[in-house]
């Protein structure tokens, strides 16, 4: 019944996706964050669900009139020349044959974000594609919260099998980013118990991410609520919440899970910290030698008998900034951090031209939180390998697309938006307080002249009559 349910929902919508092309974007974003088809037992589990949803939105790409140009800012022009390097870096590589399955992966999303820019331009465009992008996120963090609390911390979260994040800490990473996003999705929310369902979304989500058992996840949990807080506008009150709550997470979580945390000073004597520390310095001597890198696979042993101090251990890289420079070398690495660093300061931006009129508040929020996004992706990233992974790339996306709709004015030429069923959650932001009436007349002083308003009262001592002078 489930994959019935699967293939079914992708059949329709990359059908629509002929016809809207921008619902096939929301499709493919779907499937390739949350992988919903490897929760599957039957035939859906090997359906190329992936690729029918990228082959009908591609179709509608070419036969529609509603797109345009896709270089829509500065973090666009630095993902296409990485898009270009890391090309050539798998052709220079040492095995391009044995490469080309990761390549092909990775050229595959980044050409969906192209054309997710090109087809993306509306509001409603920008909204959902971030209650997609967190969404799919925060039901397996939901999930594997509930997970969390009910077994004490004792086992572990892992992530959708067979994606980026199937490993515990590229998942406990993806949740602690998605976290401010459900925070700017919740601040937009107009409904009380809407934003209360987000509160206990965001709990989940930050209690499956410790159920990980992930170092570098503790590290960029702690750095995101540092920026939280230092930005919040009640620091007192928004830190008393923020130490209740972790204090109830943490009291969760087993003896097992504080004896690995306490492992981060300890991590010579850690055997995957040892390895980690093997993998950068087979990284950083890849680049000194490599130019180009050596291609998608730098875990290779002779590459770690010739460049690292512990040839022995052999280990992927787990962090994103020395697995692009094993990838891709120190040309790829700058790019690679070119992306990110224009974001982040693209949507410092935003959150100033947000300004310029009440209809584009949103983007404030909007701005602010894919900024503590990002800070959690460069922090908890150090430790974890998830340099391709969609999420980062979405959270550009949604910054470079409201850049643009501010830029345009573009809500004096959009339909004032109505809420209803299909109605994308937040689209009108949360409803205003009501002004407060004035207080009218009673019905027989409404008759009287004008000057008995200006009589004082009989209770109140009369003026002072000065004689003139």
């Amino acid at each position: 019944m489930r994959d019935l349910i699967i293939v079914g929902i992708v059949v329709l919508g990359s059908l629509i996706a002929l016809r809207r092309p921008w619902i096939g974007i929301m499709l493919w974003t779907w499937l390739s964050i949350m992988n919903p088809h490897r929760f599957t037992w039957g035939f859906a589990f090997y359906f190329p669900v992936a690729a029918m949803s990228a082959a009908c939105t591609l179709l509608g790409f070419i036969a529609t009139k509603d797109k345009s140009n896709p270089v829509k800012g500065a973090p666009v022009v630095w993902l296409l020349l990485f898009m270009v390097w890391i090309t050539l870096s798998w052709l220079m590589g040492l095995d391009p044959k044995y490469d080309y399955p990761q390549w092909d992966k990775v050229m595959k999303i980044y050409l969906m974000i192209i054309i997710g820019l090109a087809l993306l331009h509306s509001k409603e465009h920008i909204l959902l594609l971030v209650w997609v992008s967190a969404g799919s996120l925060a039901l397996l963090g939901v999930k594997g919260g509930l997970f969390t609390v009910a077994t004490g911390g004792s086992y572990r979260v892992w992530g959708p099998p067979g994606s980026f994040i199937q490993d515990n800490n590229e998942f406990a990473l993806s949740l602690i980013m998605t976290i401010p996003l459900l925070r700017f999705l919740q601040l937009q929310l107009a409904s009380k118990w809407g934003r209360h369902a987000m509160t206990l979304s965001m709990l989940l989500c930050a209690a499956a991410a410790l159920g990980t058992h992930s170092r570098g996840a503790l590290l960029a949990m702690t750095a995101m609520v540092l920026v939280l807080w230092w930005r919040g506008k009640s620091r007192m009150l928004g830190g008393v919440v923020m130490l209740v709550a972790g204090v109830a997470l943490i009291s969760f979580m087993p003896d097992e899970w504080m004896q690995r945390m306490s492992t981060i000073d300890d991590y010579q004597e850690d055997r995957s910290a040892v390895g980690r520390i093997s993998a950068w310095w087979n990284a950083w001597g890849i680049a000194q030698v490599y130019p180009f890198g050596v291609g998608f696979h730098a875990a290779r042993s002779e590459l770690f008998e010739r460049f690292s101090p512990y040839p022995d251990y052999v280990h992927a890289a787990h962090s994103i900034y020395f697995q692009v420079m094993g990838n891709h070398g120190f040309v790829g690495l700058f790019i690679f951090l070119g992306i990110f660093v224009s974001t982040y300061w693209a949507a410092g931006r935003l959150r100033a031209q947000s300004r310029v009129h009440p209809a584009a508040t949103w983007c404030d929020s909007l701005g602010a939180m894919c900024q503590v996004s990002l800070i959690g992706y460069a922090v908890g990233g150090a430790f974890l390998s998830l340099s391709y992974f969609d999420l980062p790339y979405n959270v550009m996306t949604a910054v470079v697309l409201a850049r643009l709709w501010i830029f345009k004015r573009t809500w004096e030429q959009e339909p004032p938006w109505r809420e209803g069923r299909w109605a994308v959650p937040g689209i009108n932001g949360p409803m205003p307080r009501p002004p407060v009436a004035p207080v009218a007349p009673s019905t027989a002083a409404a008759h009287l002249p004008a000057q008995q308003f200006l009589q004082p009262h009989p209770s109140q001592p009369k003026p002072v009559q000065r004689p003139p002078r």
